[in-house]
């Protein structure tokens, strides 16, 4: 599989999970959408655009169980994380709950907003090695009459934990607080129902573990929240009137929902309409079957590297998928980086997460065992 990527044949990419890699056909198609927009800029904005961005939420939506009128794309699930921020009924002395195994930026942008309103932002610690049973206890004990959202990633970036968030989105219900999952690097990964996982608002990328090009990722909320999301740049979609301008309905969508979300000025919208290309590579590949081949060559290195080490892995098999953040000696983390890179032609992130070092790898469909058996071998990790 790995011939059906752009990936330079002697690097040994296992870091996916930063900004992912795209098929070639997938990229064709992507440049196929873009190409036919030139031919005609005003028909295929102005009066197609809507239409084919319907079709590619509804394809989109298949794939993660959800209804297409409850999803829209954005560039990335950063950008749907920053309109809920923004966009989410904060007073003074409110108060996030999150945890603190969140992806930086994320962190940021609640801090942010939080601040600007009086609010606070409060991350609840999980201890690792992970206890996949009691963290719903653990945050919904931190929960008190001043909670007015939960917030959580699906898959954690650092630690590359798979959280249970249908349990945790059942319990907050419960409660009466509303929940955000950050998804960022579920789609893909895992198989997704985002109707069952029930979460008020649920962010995710495609162009990561989907393999759809970079810059498509989606934010699906519920249908009773729609009314209180704004776009980051207010356009057409807030609009009383068109202005004059004849045709507009025809790129502003139908709902309130699309029409504020959707029309952003002129912008390329090939990767979003890139993505049933994703989808159907994935499909016609067989991803279960990949996913599960992943996972175990993932699990080769995780045993091999925490026995050679004496360090125990901090989560149960279940509790990852085909990303897996592996224990090693304490050190600096960038330095190590910079080693397996330099010395070795090894693309991996090693992260950091309380006090402790981990080289955090990425299998996907294109890894070959050879990789696997390069990062084993690398003096850094001797």
């Amino acid at each position: 599989m790995r011939d059906l990527f752009l990936l330079a044949p002697d690097l040994v990419f296992l870091n996916h999970g930063s900004f992912g890699a795209c098929p070639r056909e997938v990229l064709a198609k992507q440049q196929r959408w873009q190409l036919e927009m030139e031919r005609n800029p005003v028909e295929f904005l102005g009066r197609r655009s809507a239409e084919l961005l319907h079709q590619a939420r509804t394809a989109l939506a298949g794939e993660v169980g959800a209804n297409p009128e409850h999803l829209v794309f954005v560039p990335n699930a950063t950008t749907g994380v920053n309109v809920v921020t923004r966009s989410f009924a904060l007073a003074p002395g409110d108060e996030v709950l999150s945890t603190d195994l969140e992806y930086g930026a994320c962190d940021a942008a609640w801090q942010q907003a939080c601040a600007a309103r009086g609010a606070h932002y409060r991350r609840v610690e999980i201890p690792l090695p992970f206890e996949r049973e009691r963290f719903v206890e653990r945050l919904m004990a931190a929960v008190t009459p001043r909670t007015r959202l939960i917030y959580a990633s699906h898959i954690s970036s650092t630690t590359a934990l798979t959280l249970p968030v249908a349990e945790l989105c059942r319990a907050a219900r419960e409660r009466g607080i509303p929940t955000l999952i950050d998804g960022a690097h579920a789609p893909g990964q895992i198989a997704l129902d985002l109707d069952a996982i029930g979460a008020d608002f649920y962010v995710g990328n495609c162009h990561k573990w989907l393999c759809a090009p970079k810059g498509s990722g989606f934010l699906h909320a519920r249908p009773d929240h729609h009314a209180q999301l704004d776009a980051p740049v207010i356009s057409w979609g807030y609009a009383e009137g068109t202005g004059g301008h004849a045709g507009f309905d025809a790129y502003l969508g139908r709902t309130l929902f699309e029409r504020r979300m959707q029309w952003q000025g002129t912008r390329d919208l090939s990767a979003w309409l890139a993505v049933p290309a994703a989808i159907d590579f994935q499909r016609r590949h067989g991803w279960p079957a990949v996913r599960e081949r992943c996972h175990a060559l993932a699990r080769e290195a995780l045993q091999a590297l925490t026995r050679r080490h004496g360090l125990a892995p901090v989560a149960a098999d279940g509790d990852w998928a085909q990303m897996v953040a592996i224990p090693v000696p304490q050190q600096d983390p960038e330095a190590l980086r910079r080693r397996l890179y330099d010395e070795s032609g090894i693309e991996v992130p090693v992260t950091t997460h309380a006090g402790r070092t981990f080289v955090r790898i990425s299998v996907q469909g294109y890894t070959e065992r050879w990789e696997i058996a390069r990062l084993l071998d690398a003096p850094a990790l001797r």
